[in-house]
């Protein structure tokens, strides 16, 4: 394993222990064996090791990108379920402390629109399935793509929110049918 992916993996071990706001380059250097100039030679601030923890620590909601016409619409709605409430569930512990500071949450807002990131990335990606679907004529003309993809997702993220919040970071991961029925109930209006 190289210094890169042992700074990363260090960095997100701290982050799901501390949170990304107590996470400060010196201790993750040093945790991860290195120097903070080392650290430095492979990212170029704080916000660059976050987007990449969360790029290649985190279960990417991009890999569940069904292939449109493959599967029924709700079988792929239900792989788009289970693929966000992962990733949320398992990226509040380290996203959580931005909320409660203003400036730390803009620098991040900041980073992750340079880098073409941010939440918003995971409803333009559903919607870009459904529009798909709506052209091989599997979901209808009338659908708001947009709505009922933020529909889907805002659901998984009070689901991974809920599971935070009476669990803590340990809480068991979302079941398989929480996203089936996620996935039953908007396939009805589709």
């Amino acid at each position: 394993m190289g210094t890169r992916d042992q700074i990363l993996d260090a960095a997100a071990e701290i982050m799901r222990n501390r949170g990304v706001v107590h996470a400060t380059t010196k201790e993750i250097a040093k945790a991860a064996g290195y120097s903070e100039a080392a650290l430095y030679k492979h990212f170029s601030d704080k916000e660059d090791i976050i987007l990449n923890v969360l790029r290649h620590r985190m279960p990417s909601p991009a890999e569940a990108y069904p292939v449109p016409g493959a599967a029924t619409v709700e079988d792929n709605l239900a792989t788009l379920a289970r693929g966000a409430l992962n990733f949320y569930q398992q990226s509040l512990p380290l996203l959580g402390g931005l909320l409660a500071q203003p400036q730390r949450m803009a620098a991040h807002r900041d980073a992750m629109s340079r880098h073409g990131a941010g939440p918003g990335k995971a409803i333009e990606g559903i919607a870009a399935y459904l529009r798909a679907e709506q052209g091989l004529g599997r979901v209808g003309d009338g659908v708001e793509v947009e709505t009922v993809a933020a529909l889907l997702d805002g659901a998984c993220f009070h689901q991974a929110f809920l599971r935070y919040y009476e669990g803590g970071p340990e809480a068991a991961a979302a079941s398989d049918e929480l996203a089936r029925s996620v996935a039953r109930t908007l396939a009805r209006a589709l």
